[in-house]
């Protein structure tokens, strides 16, 4: 579900930025957020931005490698970052490092909410169930 609600959202926030997308950004949005969700469980004890950190160090690795291959290997030009400053091989740069920040202290926060809403809702049927019982 994690991966398939990163494939759904990541698209759509690319056509609302650029105006267009391409497929491989479907399999990047749902392998980011994954990523997002097993660094949120690993490092469960660590501040959101901590968790950015590494949030953003793994989608820039992802959006390297994916460079790489649609890019590089497959001359799909989906993306080329050549003309900016400090850029790996046109397919990272740097202010896009920091704005994979944002989104990942951002999705971050959204688990911490998703799970208080989890966790009140488990709770109000676990008291719903317990008074429900007969009374002994």
């Amino acid at each position: 579900m994690v991966f398939l609600f990163g494939a759904a959202v990541y698209p759509n926030i690319e056509v609302a930025t650029r105006g267009y997308t391409h497929w491989s950004m479907m399999l990047t949005g749902g392998a980011a957020f994954l990523s997002f969700f097993i660094i949120n469980k690993y490092l469960e004890n660590k501040s959101n931005l901590i968790k950015a950190f590494y949030g953003m160090f793994a989608v820039t690795s992802l959006e390297f490698t994916v460079g790489l291959i649609v890019n590089r290997c497959f001359n799909m030009n989906v993306w080329d970052y050549s003309g900016m400053k400090f850029n790996l091989l046109g397919q990272i740069a740097p202010i896009f490092s920091a704005c994979w920040y944002a989104a990942s202290f951002m999705s971050f926060c959204l688990f911490d909410i998703a799970d208080f809403i989890l966790s009140e809702l488990k709770f109000s049927i676990q008291q719903r169930r317990g008074s429900a019982l007969p009374q002994k």
